[in-house]
């Protein structure tokens, strides 16, 4: 392998801050190599006064890093799956996956406030977190936010929010979990297939086996029945549907959220074994659309 390994990153604080992540289990396990960090402006950073439906959805973030992939400027590259689209291009496959983050969505509110006031406003620019949020605030108004995790939190100071909805997963790895107002659980809010889960995209055949130390089997068969129950109802990162897969032993629980549209969703769990994780989730899909 190469003594230097150039592992390519958006330039937030949470994706650098990701980055890191892999950066020291490669340099704590691999001995003789130095992890350096790759930092770019991808176009669904540039672009914030525009849903992400109308510009392209969630690809846009990874662009960018795909490009600099595949010319050689950077060796890997590092990105929360759920921000991946469900088509990875066959070139540069997804060579590992973290283990777990916290996989729940949270609710913050507004400094110096513990909860959302009668018809207050709910700062989210997912689909599938105000489908499903709805039922829990039916008197609040839901307002699209983009931006960074620090620029969320000031607009939610500064504007009219009563409270924002953000992963669980990128405030622990800023170490601000102290600003959470409320933790849905996963049957309140189905999360995001991927949410949690750091994926490492690299390049076909090329040899990854130093990351054997940051690879995680069980976010591996997780993600597989969640994208792939995604992929199978032609959903993306934009939309609303959703899945969450919970691996034990051997057994993997997989949950789904189809959306029927106009407001109309249901959810719908199926067990089975974790080795056959993309057929439980291809399943599941097909029992939902037939219902």
């Amino acid at each position: 392998m190469r003594s230097i390994i150039r592992i390519g990153s958006r330039e937030s604080r949470l994706a650098v801050r990701q980055a890191e992540i892999v950066k020291q289990a490669v340099e704590r396990n691999t001995p003789g190599a130095e992890a350096k960090i790759v930092t770019m402006k991808t176009k669904g950073d540039k672009i914030l006064d525009q849903s992400l439906e109308l510009i392209g959805g969630k690809g846009l973030f990874v662009k960018e890093l795909e490009k600099a992939l595949l010319e050689g400027s950077i060796d890997i590259c590092v990105h929360s799956l759920k921000d991946m689209p469900m088509e990875v291009p066959e070139d540069l496959p997804i060579v590992a996956y973290g283990e777990r983050e916290d996989p729940r969505d949270v609710l913050i509110y507004k400094p110096g406030h513990t909860s959302v006031r009668e018809g207050g406003v709910i700062g989210t620019s997912s689909r599938r977190r105000s489908l499903q949020l709805k039922s829990l605030y039916p008197s609040c108004m839901f307002r699209g936010i983009r931006g960074n995790v620090q620029t969320r939190l000031r607009r939610l100071e500064e504007e009219e929010f009563d409270g924002i909805v953000l992963a669980a997963a990128g405030l622990r790895r800023l170490h601000l979990e102290s600003a959470i107002g409320r933790v849905f659980g996963v049957e309140e809010v189905v999360p995001a297939a991927g949410q949690g889960i750091l994926a490492v995209q690299g390049r076909k055949g090329g040899d990854y086996s130093w990351l054997a130390s940051f690879e995680c089997e069980k976010s591996r068969a997780e993600a597989a029945a969640e994208r792939e129950f995604t992929a199978a109802l032609g959903g993306g990162c934009t939309s609303p549907i959703a899945a969450h897969a919970q691996m034990a032993g051997t057994e993997l629980k997989l949950t789904g959220l189809y959306y029927a549209g106009d407001d109309t969703y249901w959810t719908q769990t199926k067990t089975g074994e974790a080795r056959k994780a993309r057929q439980i989730g291809l399943e599941l899909a097909e029992e939902m659309r037939r219902r």
